[in-house]
């Protein structure tokens, strides 16, 4: 069996001082209480040939996402922590909101945590994110994809936009395709721009090769431009967030999305029961983003979220005549 060689830590990267820095902060810090975990990574020129990994095998990698630093990754670090640097440090604030929920669903799964970011290349944690193609959601998806994985969308409910069932479909979606290509790096490229272009990529400049990440460098030149930097920005995101500190990013995480649920009749307005929680209607829309007409569907009973506490007081307002069951609307 020939010997893998690691590479280069760092590959080529940007000159001069800012690179410089950049250099000593990624070898520093980027990595936390680890140094250099996870940093040998195998390059097409080593000449390896793909082996059909053990259940073993598979299943350490399967919980592990490859940590590469190359110009790409390096680039966009750049561009995270000086262009849009306020809008990064205010995205990364927001993860406060749903990253323990995200995180303990990927450890759940034995999945990588670092995928946690991939809801911020895509959205910044906004559950009411909108694409130009309507891609919608913090995960971003399309209608069919969203509809095949279980998601509701209709007149009144829009689950893309629901931060807890849609990161269940957005895992299974993650999962899935790692067990199609074995790699997370071409999960997440088809992910991004679909499984039929990435098979068809790999089945044209790699004879079909599969589970090995090294494969997306090797078909990155022939991806759509968004999906050649998928996983470079994805990998910066994550070693940016991994030493924000380090970066001097002034990150102020927003509180955990929490709540309790109620189950509620159809046809009630959410500014309305707000009220007489002594909260806004704002608080009962961030906590129901898939209510998309700021009330449950009617002709129904529905899983109301509320605020942590309030679980009774809420029954006692839905009590209240006026909150009777309406039927649907013809």
């Amino acid at each position: 069996m020939r010997r893998v060689r690691p590479t280069a830590l760092c590959g080529i990267f940007l000159c001069g001082s800012v690179g410089g820095s950049l250099i000593a902060i990624l070898i520093g810090l980027a990595l936390g209480e680890r140094p250099f975990a996870g940093m040998w990574s195998f390059r097409a020129g080593d000449d390896i040939v793909p082996i059909a990994v053990s259940e073993a095998d598979w299943a350490l990698r399967r919980g592990r996402l490859p940590m590469e630093v190359n110009e790409a990754v390096e680039a966009w670090i750049l561009y995270f922590t000086t262009d849009r640097r306020s809008a990064f440090e205010y995205a990364l604030s927001r993860a406060g909101l749903y990253s323990d929920m995200i995180r303990t669903k990927l450890r759940e799964r034995e999945m990588p945590e670092e995928l946690l970011y991939l809801a911020l290349i895509e959205s910044d944690f906004y559950t009411d994110a909108r694409s130009r193609v309507l891609a919608t959601g913090m995960w971003q998806f399309m209608e069919p994809t969203a509809r095949a994985y279980g998601l509701r969308i209709d007149a009144y409910v829009d689950e893309r936009r629901d931060p807890v069932r849609a990161t269940d479909a957005a895992l299974d979606h993650l999962s899935d395709l790692y067990q199609q290509y074995g790699s997370w790096y071409l999960a997440a490229a088809a992910y991004n721009t679909g499984a039929v272009r990435v098979s068809y990529l790999l089945q044209r400049y790699t004879d079909g090769r599969l589970g090995d990440d090294d494969l997306y460098w090797e078909i990155v030149d022939h991806l759509p431009s968004e999906t050649a930097n998928y996983v470079p920005k994805l990998l910066a995101a994550t070693y940016l967030a991994r030493s924000a500190q380090g970066y001097g990013l002034d990150v102020r995480p927003m509180a955990p999305y929490e709540y309790d649920f109620v189950w509620s009749p159809g046809g009630v307005d959410l500014s309305d029961v707000a009220y007489p929680l002594g909260i806004t209607a704002e608080h009962m829309y961030e906590l129901n983003p898939q209510l998309i007409r700021h009330a449950t569907p009617p002709g129904e009973t529905y899983p109301l979220r509320v605020p942590v506490g309030m679980a009774s007081q809420m029954v006692a307002a839905l009590a209240l005549p006026k909150f009777g069951t309406r039927l649907a609307e013809d």
